[in-house]
Order: structure tokens, then C-alpha cells, then sequence
């Protein structure tokens, strides 16, 4: 390389970079640069807003109504409906105005306040479960986080633009698409500012300051502070002379939800709600429920809780979802579209057992899941306490057809004890007839009939049942090469029906030369006859 060739110090930096990332077998995020000797063609032109209309087609065609959406969301969560039609509600202003924005860039320059949402209620009750059903309903990106995870910007602990990042990478890296996504973060209520204390509080106040940014309009970076992979290609990029922006993402669009079962609020909410109240002024009082109180619940008392004015603020629309009985796991058991039940049968239905589960046993396991207090969640834990021994024991029983009554759920052993003797029998019944199948073949094939007494019988069967395996493989290996020796007996003999003995169907080689032996004796013997 001559003098004018060699490279300038910024581009000789870029190189090194490159080859270091090429090295590292990173080199596909280097961006989408084309080689420095070709130039797009016109097709390739053309085809790259094609993509972005075709990826943003959902959101540009969104006319759904209302109830269309909780009619599909009736589909997958059981009661609700107060959740169901507010969240119903939000989503289609939301999407609208989304939609207009992209009708019309110019309505981008307007303010306006995002329908950000907070929900409250106990676990299991299925808050994430409605937010995800809805971001497969419109078609966009979803990314759900955990609160506890967080803490503020500066110390160690996620950073609440992570999310950001993350809903890119849930978009395939579409940041286009990303930009109108769902963000779902649980577990809200841990990040309530603690009141005592000495310590800086790091996992509250700070972590409720970084989601401020996201609720409302920020540019957030598609590269972490701790990312050196996107440090390096910023720097690249600086190089080249390009700027910052094209590596962040816009979070106007981004919709925000957030949840949490808020534990001691409706004691708080309560004692607003009746201060100063004595005597018969308090009459009605018992007949109030947490989730009554949870809907009784104003901004001052989310403040009172721990959360900032401005946190708060920015999340005006609030829904509460009801805890769950017996009646309502039941439902979700025989009515929701992803009930947890039909995993379960399919689990079995992999060993080729079909499994039935009898109504009263559906309402035995719901009324086993509401007593642990984990709503939805508990059926899990029901079902996999249930049937986990039928799923280790069953499988080596052959049993084909499992009727699940109220005994199998709430005694198991008994009923496996049970189940694996009609088992055994069934697998006997079929093992005797495939062994009469097999001799039927074995004549067919070679003109000899074999004819199994009780003992042989018994004993093949047994081996079957042992082995696990087919009348017809057990035939197999134990008499797959007798017609060579029955011939023989045959030519000496002329017999034709030979009657397998126990000893036989134990020791079928060793039998056999007996019997090939004891026919040279006969032929002997009738040779010495003739000759007489």
C-alpha cells in the first residue's frame, strides 16, 4: 500500500474496530452499510418502504371496536368484564390516535396525554395474561418486566430503558415497529418509596423517576451504558460523521401498563373511608371486600403508598380485577381457550393414553386451587400435584384410556394400584392374542403349526409384560430360526403340529436339539423296521 492509500487515523480506528468485531464473528452488527465498492440497486430502493408499510400494516389498518375486543379476550380469561371493557376502551383510543398519527404526521406536534394504564389485583387473577392477549389481537411488540429488577440509573441493577431495548428485540429489531409497542411491568407496588430509612432509596423513588420518561415522550438509546458491543459501533458512527439519533427509539407511542396486587392498600383506602365515622354510621362496613376498596382508591392514597404525584399521574387509567373462587378456576378449566387442562391431556395423550377428566373431578381441583390463595396460578400447582405420580406410573402400565373421577385426584395411590392391575390385565389380554396372531403367521410362512399349551402361554405372556414389549417381537426373538429344526424333525418324522412346551418357550435352542436328536432316534427306528 502506498502512502496515498494508507488510511486516515479515524478510518484506520474503524478498521481495527471492524476487525475486531469480525474476529468476535460479530460482524453482523456492523449495521446495514453496503460494501464501499456497490451501491444498492433500485429494486433493493424500492422494496425497503414496501417492508416498513408491510410491518406497520396492522397498526395503520386498526378499526377495532371496543367489544370486539373483549368479546376475543372472553375467549381467553374468565370474569373480568369491569377490566375487560375499561382496558377495551383505553386500547382502541390509544390505537386510534396511533393510527391517525401515522395518517397524518402532522397531529405528532399536538400534545397528548398517552392511556397509560395501572392495574390492581391478587395474583393469578390474569392482568398479564389480558395485556399479552391484546398485543397478539393488534400486532405489536410485547415485553413484560418485573419491577424489582430496576434501580436507578447510575447504580448496579437494570436500567427501566432496558425495556425499551428489549421490545426492539421482541419487534425482530424492527425499531419502527417497536415504537408502538407494549410495555407490561409487574409487581409496581414493590417499588413504592420507602418512608424509614436511612439509605439512599435506589429500588423505589429513583426506579419510578426513569419510568416518568418512558410514560410520557423520551428518546431512549437502543444501547445500554454497559453494552461495549454498541459503544463501539457509536463510535464507528461518530467516525463516519453520523449522529446519536438514528440509535434511539421514541417512546411516545410506546403504550405503558403496569400491575400489582398493592397488599395493606384497601386498609389504607379503608381508613380514609371511615375516619371519623362511629356508631351506625359504620353500618355496611363488613360487607365491603378488598377489591371494593381497591376501587375506591384515589391518587392521594397511590401517594400515600409511596408513589410520587407525577407517577401516579401519568397512569389515569386504573382497573381493578376481581380475586377468583372455585366457580370461576372451574370456568377457567372448561371454558378458557389456553386452560392449562389440555396441556395436561396431551402430556398423556404423548404416551397414547387418552385421558378424561369427569366434571366432578374438575370441580375437586378447583376447589384444591382456590385454597392456595394463587388464583389462576394454583390450578398449575393442583394439577401438577395430582398427576404427577399417574404420569411416572401409567405410562409402563398399559393403560390406554384414563377416566380422571374425584377418587384420582384426591387419592391417587389407590387408584394407580388399581389402574396398573387392569393395566397388566388389558396387557395379558393382548399379548395372548398376539402370540395366537403370531402362530397363525409363523404356519402361514413355513407350513408348521405350533400350538402353545396354558404353561408356555403363561410364560411368554410374562415375558412380554416384564420386557414391555409386543407378543409379536417376543415371538420373534425366541423362535425366529426353529423352522430350520422343525424341518428337519419334519424329514424324519413327517410331523407337522408341534406342541410348545414351557421349557421350550424358556429355552427354545436348547429344546429344539432334543427334539432333533429324539427325531434321528425315530428315523433310526423305522429304517430298522423296513429292513426287518
Amino acid at each position: 500500500m502506498t502512502d496515498q492509500e494508507t488510511p486516515s487515523g479515524p478510518q484506520r480506528f474503524e478498521d481495527q474496530i471492524r476487525e475486531m468485531m469480525k474476529k468476535a464473528n460479530l460482524s453482523f452488527l456492523m449495521g446495514d452499510e453496503s460494501p464501499k465498492d456497490e451501491k444498492p440497486s433500485s429494486a433493493g430502493r424500492a422494496a425497503e418502504p414496501d417492508g416498513k408499510e408491510q410491518r406497520l400494516k396492522a397498526i395503520r389498518e386498526f378499526r377495532l371496536k371496543p367489544q370486539e375486543i373483549k368479546s376475543y379476550l372472553d375467549r381467553f380469561v374468565i370474569r373480568q368484564d369491569e377490566a375487560k371493557k375499561v382496558l377495551s376502551v383505553a386500547i382502541c383510543d390509544h390505537y386510534n390516535h396511533v393510527r391517525r398519527c401515522l395518517e397524518d404526521p402532522e397531529l405528532e406536534r399536538r400534545e397528548y396525554m398517552k392511556h397509560n394504564i395501572m392495574l390492581l389485583g391478587p395474583t393469578g387473577v390474569g392482568k398479564t395474561y389480558l395485556i399479552r392477549c391484546v398485543a397478539k389481537l393488534i400486532g405489536v411488540p410485547f415485553v413484560k418486566a418485573d419491577a424489582t429488577k430496576f434501580s436507578e440509573t447510575g447504580y448496579v441493577g437494570h436500567d427501566a430503558e432496558d425495556m425499551v431495548r428489549d421490545l426492539v428485540k421482541a419487534a425482530d429489531g424492527d425499531s419502527d415497529l417497536a415504537r408502538f409497542g407494549i410495555i407490561f411491568v409487574d409487581e409496581i407496588d414493590k417499588i413504592a418509596a420507602q418512608t424509614s430509612g436511612g439509605g439512599r432509596d435506589v429500588s423505589g423513588r429513583g426506579v419510578q423517576v426513569n419510568l416518568l420518561k418512558l410514560m410520557e415522550e423520551t428518546d431512549a438509546s437502543l444501547f445500554s451504558q454497559t453494552d461495549l458491543i454498541g459503544q463501539m459501533q457509536a463510535v464507528m458512527e461518530m467516525q463516519r460523521g453520523k449522529g446519536a439519533a438514528s440509535r434511539t427509539i421514541n417512546t411516545r407511542h410506546i403504550l405503558m401498563i403496569v400491575s400489582g396486587a398493592f397488599d395493606k392498600l384497601d386498609e389504607q383506602v379503608r381508613r380514609r373511608v371511615h375516619a371519623g365515622q362511629i356508631g351506625f354510621h359504620r353500618h355496611g362496613e363488613g360487607e365491603r371486600t378488598e377489591t371494593d376498596y381497591f376501587r375506591l382508591a384515589q391518587t392521594r392514597d397511590f401517594i400515600e403508598y409511596g408513589f410520587e404525584p407525577e407517577f401516579v399521574g401519568r397512569l389515569p387509567v386504573r382497573v381493578v380485577c376481581d380475586p377468583l373462587d372455585a366457580n370461576d378456576l372451574e370456568a377457567v378449566l372448561v371454558r378458557s381457550e389456553g386452560s392449562i387442562l389440555r396441556q395436561y391431556e396431551e402430556d398423556f395423550a404423548g404416551y397414547g393414553i387418552e385421558a378424561r377428566m369427569a366434571p366432578e373431578a374438575i370441580r375437586a381441583v378447583a376447589r384444591m386451587a382456590e385454597k392456595e390463595k394463587t388464583g389462576a396460578r394454583g390450578l398449575a400447582t393442583v394439577l401438577e400435584r395430582v398427576f404427577r405420580n399417574y404420569k411416572f406410573e401409567l405410562p409402563s402400565s398399559g393403560v390406554q384410556c384414563f377416566d380422571v373421577d374425584e377418587e384420582a385426584v384426591r387419592h391417587a395411590g389407590s387408584v394407580i394400584e388399581r389402574l396398573r392391575l387392569a393395566g397388566r390385565s388389558d396387557r395379558a389380554k393382548r399379548a395372548r392374542e398376539g402370540l395366537r396372531t403370531a402362530a397363525d403367521r409363523f404356519r402361514e410362512a413355513h407350513g408348521f403349526r405350533l400350538v402353545f399349551g396354558r404353561p408356555a402361554t403363561d410364560r411368554l405372556v410374562e415375558l412380554c409384560l416384564e420386557s414391555d414389549r409386543s407378543a409379536e417381537d417376543v415371538f420373534s426373538e425366541r423362535f425366529r430360526d426353529v423352522e430350520y429344526g422343525l424341518r428337519l424333525i419334519a424329514d424324519n418324522t413327517g410331523q407337522r403340529v408341534f406342541r410348545i412346551t414351557k421349557k421350550m418357550a424358556e429355552r427354545p435352542q436348547e429344546e429344539l436339539s432334543k427334539m432333533i436328536s429324539a427325531s434321528y432316534g425315530k428315523k433310526r427306528g423305522r429304517i430298522k423296521n423296513r429292513e426287518r
